[in-house]
């Protein structure tokens, strides 16, 4: 008898469109997603009314493909999961709207996700003999987080960001260079092409692990500002001068995130580490993370297809919460701001 449990995914927490069904947490059996990147370029940015009301118009026709794509009707489907934070709260309540929708038409569980432990699930996609224990670096638009994962639904948050994620700055500092949105593969890209050159700030805490970008992004906005000074103009601003200061600027991030991550493993003895978020996708910091962790730990880095939103990794981290039992009432609410599942004492930090 097959006992394979089928689980529907969905992912609105920005300006992405998403469902996936995934076969026993570890399987992606489907997946269909849309986005409003090309609108929301042209701001420089996400804006949160354009990616809901074109999450409004996206979201049915989503799902149907994903079902159409799996070739799987409602009765084969276990539960239905959702991302229910941290996000845009109208796209959040987007997806949630129809989730909740489709638990109630098909007389399904519901399934509330938190968008980061997601993000740390889309690793069991890629490597199906990953288990907890470990440690997880997720690094994304909003979030740079350590965190250890006790199990599939227990997170301890030991260190994070105390101003900008990694994600912003990069994306402040596209903009501010001129650059396209998002910023982040594109100062990716430009990084490779200079000269890590200038002497830029890396902050640290003596009371925790904690990150700081805020210092890194002035001093680079500051570089810039001189130059434009100096040149005249934004054309006269030479693309050397930009490549070098995008590997400047992200050698230091690279080298923040990995001394800062080898602290932590140390200090807590542990032996794996996985690589989680859109930031995640940085060619940087995968090498980075290669060079300096293959050796002595098991480092699990997830394909580029899993670092950006995805309901692949909704639905991977929601067959854990099924094998609970850990069901929402249809009452569930979309949360912008959502503690990390804890099963123990919580350490007071939020996500």
């Amino acid at each position: 008898m097959d006992n394979s449990k089928y689980i529907i995914g969905i992912e609105s927490s920005c300006d992405e469109t998403a469902a996936a069904i995934v076969r026993n947490g570890r399987e992606l059996v489907a997946a269909s997603l849309a986005t409003s990147i090309a609108v929301q370029r042209e701001f420089g940015g996400v804006v949160p009314e354009l990616a809901s009301r074109a999450q409004l118009e996206l979201i049915l026709p989503v799902i149907e493909e994903c079902l159409e794509k799996a070739q799987l009707q409602a009765e084969d489907i276990a539960a239905i999961a959702v991302t229910q934070g941290p996000g845009l709260i109208g796209s959040l309540l987007v997806g949630l709207t129809a989730a909740k929708a489709l638990a109630f038409a098909w007389s399904k569980p519901l399934i509330g996700i938190h968008h980061l432990a997601g993000h740390v699930a889309a690793n069991y996609l890629k490597y199906p003999d990953l288990e907890p224990p470990f440690l997880a670096l997720i690094v994304s638009g909003g979030h740079s987080h350590l965190v250890l994962v006790h199990d599939y639904t227990d997170y301890e948050l030991l260190a994070a960001s105390r101003d900008d994620a990694v994600g912003e700055v990069y994306d402040k500092l596209a903009r501010e260079l001129g650059l396209a949105y998002p910023g982040g593969p594109v100062l990716d890209r430009l990084a490779a092409q200079g000269e890590a050159r200038f002497n830029l700030p890396e902050a640290s805490f003596t009371d925790s692990y904690d990150f700081s970008f805020s210092g890194l992004k002035t001093a680079c906005l500051e570089l810039y500002q001189k130059e434009l000074r100096q040149k005249g103009s934004v054309q006269a601003v030479s693309d050397e001068f930009k490549a070098d200061l995008a590997a400047s600027f992200q050698s230091t991030v690279v080298s923040t995130l990995i001394e800062r991550t080898a602290e932590v493993l140390e200090a807590y003895q542990l032996k794996k580490l996985v690589l989680a978020g859109g930031v995640a996708a940085n060619q940087g910091l995968r090498k980075a993370a290669q060079e300096r962790f293959s050796e002595r730990y098991e480092l699990y880095i997830p394909p580029l297809q899993f670092c950006t939103d995805n309901a692949a990794m909704i639905a991977a981290q929601a067959y854990y919460h099924y094998l609970e039992a850990d069901f929402k009432e249809l009452s569930l609410n979309a949360q912008n701001r959502l503690d990390l599942p804890r099963k123990k004492a919580s350490s007071g930090c939020e996500a």
